[in-house]
């Protein structure tokens, strides 16, 4: 790698940083859309967010294992996902907010992956990953 290469793929990294920064006050608010299938919980029963329950808690997913809530049943997708030793990190979540099907087959890297997750967040992902990072653990 060239100096100017390195250079160049550094700023760039630098300039992609901000906008991937999401807002937890927007991120609650987006997290509405959540609701109908996850809540947030924390370990002494405290309701964050009172939800669903056909999508896994998410106290505390920011820094968890991919498929690791020993609560619930996940699908064979995202176990394959979770396999790979992944983590949330609120980009992952961002990412697969937008579209689960697509990071499942990229993270588990199988073509035919399928997600039980069929909504899509198509924006504001950013901001709820943000917020999920600030009520969990």
């Amino acid at each position: 790698m060239t100096k100017f290469t390195f250079l160049a793929a550094t700023f760039a990294a630098l300039a992609a940083a901000p906008a991937l920064a999401g807002d937890p006050a927007a991120g609650e608010a987006e997290f509405k859309k959540c609701k109908a299938c996850h809540s947030i919980i924390a370990p002494d029963g405290t309701e964050i967010q009172k939800g669903g329950k056909t999508g896994p808690n998410l106290y505390g997913v920011v820094g968890r294992r991919v498929a690791s809530d020993p609560d619930f049943r996940y699908g064979d997708g995202i176990l394959a996902a979770g396999a790979t030793g992944a983590s949330w990190d609120e980009a992952s979540i961002a990412a697969y907010v937008a579209d689960p099907a697509a990071w499942l087959k990229q993270v588990s890297g199988d073509e035919s992956a399928k997600s039980k997750m069929s909504f899509k967040l198509t924006a504001g992902g950013a901001d709820v990953a943000a917020y999920l990072a600030s009520v969990g653990g």
